[in-house]
């Protein structure tokens, strides 16, 4: 009976003793500082990454892993017939879900690429439901199926300290950046559809935390929560903390708690959170 090997990225979040113990196959993004190149998890760290970022002399940029590096993966899982399923990063932040299904579609294994449509815990509770139902004998159909479920319930929500790097990245313009600093504001974007999209700002961090929290509540209503995730950017201190005790007061003890991919830190700048829930 063929197996069914899970691969991703290394923007999930998921710590090296997880990939280690499900047997998952991650293919790594690489990041490029003043004319270096490393490798996301493997040179660079996630903690020691914010220091290099702020003594380089330019952003840091991300790049997708090549497609020759999928399909050479592919390649030698799906030799003897097993299957596998790719799941990554949302392709409206990254080609990295692009270039695995372009892999997918030069090799002769069998292979289901997934577009998470989220980043970080976001992407590592899609990966998690999908080893929970390998080891339960699931088909590649049925994991496939039960994560459009999760991807539909589930909500992340990133909220910015800076403004600068989001400006340096050209995600949002120069004229409202400027604004934006001489006024505090902190953005709050959702991952709507898998792309950031701004849904409100706050002129400090009680507001932040007030919103995220008040939007926790009104979209978990009703449900079971099954998963609640903050990834940060070293911003525990500012915002996480007092989020994830309002999110305790609600009965609810198990927050995941994870310093982000460097991946994710070029693009948010330090300070940066993202919140996640899964609830059905």
């Amino acid at each position: 009976m063929s197996r069914i090997h899970i691969v991703t990225d290394s923007t999930s979040d998921l710590s090296k003793d997880e990939i280690i113990a499900n047997d998952i196959h991650v293919v790594p993004l690489t990041i490029q500082i003043d004319g270096e190149t490393f490798v996301d998890g493997v040179d660079v760290q996630p903690d020691t990454f914010l220091e290099l970022m702020k003594n380089s002399k330019n952003l840091p940029k991300s790049s997708q892993p090549a497609t020759g590096k999928f399909k050479e993966l592919y390649d030698e899982l799906g030799k003897n017939g097993d299957r596998i399923i790719s799941i990554h990063m949302t392709g409206g932040m990254s080609g990295t879900y692009e270039s695995a299904r372009q892999a997918a579609s030069m090799s002769d294994s069998d292979v289901t690429v997934i577009d998470s449509r989220f980043i970080a815990i976001g992407l590592a509770i899609q990966i998690r439901e999908a080893i929970r139902l390998r080891k339960d004998g699931a088909s590649v159909e049925e994991i496939v199926k039960r994560l459009e479920v999760v991807r539909d319930n589930t909500n992340l929500f990133v909220v910015v300290d800076t403004l600068e790097n989001l400006i340096k990245g050209g995600r949002i313009g120069k004229g409202k950046g400027m604004i934006g600093s001489l006024l505090n504001i902190k953005p709050i974007a959702s991952l709507e559809n898998g792309e950031y999209t701004p849904v409100s700002k706050a002129r400090s961090y009680k507001q932040v935390i007030n919103y995220l929290f008040n939007q926790f509540q009104e979209d978990t209503a009703g449900k079971q929560v099954k998963a609640v995730g903050l990834s940060h950017a070293d911003g525990l201190n500012t915002m996480g903390n007092s989020l994830i005790g309002l999110i305790e007061s609600t009965g609810f003890k198990d927050v995941e708690i994870k310093f982000t991919s460097p991946i994710i830190s070029t693009h948010t700048g330090r300070g940066a959170i993202g919140f996640i829930y899964f609830a059905e």
